[in-house]
């Protein structure tokens, strides 16, 4: 998609047009992403202390897309989500791709602001059997990663960390240190306002950006303005 055709889609879509998303009373919530894992995760979603606390499309449809298209591709690997709020993405990945081996030490890093780490610790706790393998850790874009986390992960993941304008630079500059060379980006948004799409611009000049449309649904997804990116650094 064009950067002409994706703004088209953002006067197409103005959000006070939309119905804002009712609000859920705090609640566990039971996902197989249409069958896609065998035994189902479990997330307790929580408003109060932000809207990281709550499910959104945009991380539902990158958990799906990673189990759908990439489960292979993501084993063994060693993983770090941003804004990663419940931690949906993260424990999606690490029930949906088990270790390769006894030996395999890959570690998932879900990280937010500290007012989701408790959110977090819940979440992995309901789903206890994962947490040898995934990790809480608090990470302030505003601040350099912390040293837990690696340096350049294989992968990194971002669900719906365009949304407060303010914060698109500490955002782009997080990616700029996380993503090495090696390092790839899957990034998903859920574009509402003009501001989305020059952060995009933005990202698209510092990182080579690969636009995912050939998978299940893409086109139904991409009609409710969910956009989904391969990122990687440019050579």
């Amino acid at each position: 998609m064009s950067d002409q055709e994706e703004e088209n889609a953002v006067l197409a879509f103005d959000e006070s047009l939309v119905p804002v998303r009712e609000r859920k009373l705090p609640g566990i919530t039971s996902l197989t992403f249409d069958k896609l894992l065998n035994e189902p995760l479990l997330l307790k979603e929580d408003l109060k202390s932000g809207c990281g606390g709550q499910l959104w499309p945009a991380g539902m449809l990158l958990a799906e897309y990673l189990l759908r298209e990439q489960r292979e591709s993501l084993r063994g690997k060693t993983i770090v989500e941003l804004g990663a709020g419940g931690g949906l993405v993260g424990l999606a990945v690490a029930r949906g791709c088990p270790p390769l081996d006894n030996e395999d030490q890959s570690l998932i890093y879900i990280t937010d602001l500290p007012a989701m780490f408790p959110l977090m610790k819940e979440n992995i706790a309901l789903n206890k059997d994962l947490a040898p393998r995934v990790q809480p850790v608090v990470l302030d874009w505003a601040h350099p990663p912390p040293e837990e986390i690696p340096q350049h992960p294989a992968v990194l993941l971002a669900a719906d960390c365009v949304y407060f304008e303010p914060a698109f630079p500490l955002l782009i500059e997080t990616m700029e240190r996380l993503i090495g060379p090696d390092t790839v980006c899957y990034f998903c948004y859920k574009r509402r306002r003009r501001a989305d799409l020059r952060c995009i611009k933005q990202i698209k000049k510092k990182f080579s950006v690969e636009d995912l449309q050939g998978f299940v649904d893409a086109s139904a997804y991409a009609r409710e303005n969910l956009f989904l990116y391969r990122i990687t650094k440019q050579k």
